[in-house]
């Protein structure tokens, strides 16, 4: 799974990788609500760094997790965005739901 989830503290980094498409979205979704479940943070670092791809189910993934850290108070944070995708998210207007701290690509 192109998932690599770490936790320090309150915060929950979780590191994604390849493409998010549709099949990859949902395996991506389970593991990072597990992940939430388990360790309750009060903050969540989505990081796209090594993200290659991604169509209109990242936007899913990421407004899907915003909604569920709802019921918590916890916030979202996405990070290293790459600039195809920096765009993406901004033109969804996630930039209001999510801190959102641009790559440097």
């Amino acid at each position: 799974m192109p998932v690599n989830i770490h936790s320090v503290g309150e915060v929950l980094t979780v590191y994604l990788e390849g493409e998010i498409d549709h099949h990859a979205a949902k395996g991506m979704r389970e593991e990072i609500d597990a992940a939430v479940e388990f360790n309750m943070p009060s903050l969540l670092i989505l990081d796209f760094d090594r993200v290659t791809f991604m169509d209109s189910s990242g936007i899913g993934l990421v407004m899907g997790r915003y909604k569920n850290l709802q019921k918590s108070g916890a916030k979202l944070n996405l990070s290293n965005l790459p600039p195809n995708i920096y765009k993406v998210m901004k033109l969804s207007g996630i930039e209001k739901l999510a801190k959102i701290d641009k790559g440097e690509n």
